[in-house]
């Protein structure tokens, strides 16, 4: 009998949990993530290399780092899918093989990321989900692309004392960065019904989550999204109201 209960409770508070329902715009969640979220100095660290930024996103670099590409774009945040749009933006039809709707001005058709946004409110969701939204360095914002996180002990950070390494479309994040990383992940798989993890990514997020324990920021943060998202971060919930 207790065992059955248990199942229940399981499969009910997975019903309930809901990812983003309000913020459909992705310009319009970037501008939260400025003006709502990242208020304070605490705050306004970027996720891979802690580089601190103020209320205009310009970044102040961390000393010895270093980048050879994307020049342009290192001195000021952009918003990084911690989760790549590409891994649940694949499961759109839209995304995949376009849509009616799907026409440029020259009458020529596109798919993938612009075609999903413009054709499924339920992809532009998902895209502006705060809780998957993260300040990073523009430069290492574009070199991590949509590839996926991993261990590459073998590897070497090009960005020097960022500890971010990325070789053979795969990514090791800093140490500081992974628990995050991991909760995130699990938020997405757990929120959202038409993402699934691959086995080895799940073990992988379930270790990190275990070897790096939430801190005090990244319940601020959640909590902050909360307010103005509407919806609760269920991976975080329990590990925040520990702290």
């Amino acid at each position: 009998m207790k065992l059955t209960w248990l199942i229940i409770g399981l499969f009910c508070t997975g019903a309930m949990a809901a990812g983003n329902t309000e913020i459909e715009s992705f310009s319009a969640a970037k501008k939260l993530m400025q003006n709502s979220i990242y208020t304070t100095d605490t705050l306004r660290k970027t996720i891979y290399c802690g580089a601190a930024f103020d209320s205009k996103k310009q970044i102040t670099l961390p000393e010895g780092f270093q980048t050879a590409v994307y020049l342009k774009r290192r001195f000021k945040w952009e918003a990084e899918h911690i989760v790549p749009a590409e891994n649940f933006g694949r499961t759109f039809s839209e995304w995949r093989e376009g849509s009616p709707v799907c026409v440029d001005s020259k009458g020529k058709a596109f798919k993938g990321r612009k075609c999903a946004e413009k054709a499924n409110k339920e992809y532009r969701l998902m895209q502006s989900d705060l809780y998957n939204l993260a300040p990073a360095i523009g430069s290492v914002n574009a070199a991590r692309q949509n590839y996926n996180f991993t261990m590459l002990p073998s590897a070497k950070s090009k960005f020097g004392s960022c500890d971010m390494r990325i070789e053979d479309n795969k990514v090791q994040p800093p140490e500081e960065a992974r628990g995050r990383i991991a909760r995130t992940y699990l938020y997405f798989e757990a929120v959202y019904p038409r993402y699934r993890m691959s086995k080895a990514q799940q073990q992988l997020m379930n270790a990190w989550d275990k070897q790096y324990p939430v801190t005090k920021n990244e319940c601020e943060i959640a909590r902050k999204v909360k307010a103005v998202q509407h919806n609760d971060n269920p991976v975080l919930e329990q590990r925040c109201s520990a702290l």
